[in-house]
């Protein structure tokens, strides 16, 4: 006997028609607001320091046929994420995938870090992207038509690194409140996932616009080299496409093999130089 065909198969395509992207003048948000860029599309971005990097994002969005949105976001202010987001969505009509971009770091030992400093990372990487998320779910929710959620982690979501304190805090948080975003989003048809770039040709690692495949050796990196935005883009873009409605509190990781040397960069060391940022 044939079984009959499953009427909810397959599902209803899901396009992410609205997007907003936090911190897309440059590196991986700007890599990633391209990348979801379409015909009929409204791709809004956001920008903290950089005014004509936006631009340049927002000229590369329109010549891939979608509208551009521009404003500026200072999570320094972490609610500042919750009004932009709420702007953004009002331009736009509605909204079905926010992706976030946004943050910052720090590059000192925990004993030579005062309280502030602490704050002001903890604050824009893990309160900010809270404010931006809640806000975004609820436009979500009363929408109606389900949507996308992607947060741009890190690999020191899951691994520590020397001087850097706040952002694997707040990194680490982060991958939680994507777990725990996703448990409870789930039955408004929203997906909430994480990927966790590893070392990214990006202005945060001061190599942006510079080819990953030549002069670029990483030995303690399987592949050997740094990725490139593009790659991160890639599949943040499959997240928030038709393909992924199965795929929810997942962390992506993209580090070209690093997180898999443990073992091996704790045998193959050569000196102290570790211990320091």
């Amino acid at each position: 006997m044939t079984a009959a065909p499953n009427p909810a198969w397959p599902p209803a395509a899901f396009e992410a028609r609205r997007v907003v992207v936090t911190g897309a003048d440059s590196g991986i948000g700007r890599a990633t607001a391209v990348a979801l860029a379409a015909p009929g599309r409204h791709i809004a971005l956001t920008w903290h320091e950089d005014d004509d990097g936006a631009r340049r994002t927002a000229a590369e969005i329109a010549a891939h046929g979608a509208t551009a949105h521009v404003r500026r976001l200072d999570l320094t202010d972490p609610r500042d994420g919750a009004a932009v987001v709420d702007a953004l969505v009002g331009e736009m009509g509605g909204l079905d995938a926010l992706v976030m971009c946004s943050g910052t770091g720090s590059a000192e030992l925990l004993l030579g870090m005062d309280y502030d400093r602490w704050r002001q990372v903890v604050g824009v990487d893990l309160d900010g992207a809270f404010c931006c998320l809640t806000a975004a779910a609820r436009h979500m929710v009363d929408g109606g038509t389900g949507g996308r959620i992607v947060a741009i982690t890190s690999v020191h979501e899951h691994a520590p690194r020397v001087g850097a304190g706040p952002y694997c805090a707040a990194k680490g948080g982060l991958g939680l409140l994507v777990t725990v975003a996703a448990l409870e989003l789930a039955e408004h048809g929203i997906t909430v996932n994480a990927v966790a770039p590893g070392e990214i040709a990006t202005p945060m690692t001061g190599q942006e616009d510079e080819s990953v495949l030549q002069g670029k050796d990483r030995p303690g990196i399987p592949v050997a080299r740094p990725g490139d935005a593009r790659e991160i883009a890639a599949t943040v873009a499959f997240l928030c496409g038709p393909d992924a409605g199965y795929v929810t509190g997942a962390s992506w990781v993209v580090d070209g093999g690093m997180l898999q040397m443990g073992p091996q960069a704790g045998s193959h060391l050569t000196s102290d130089d570790w211990r320091r940022p």
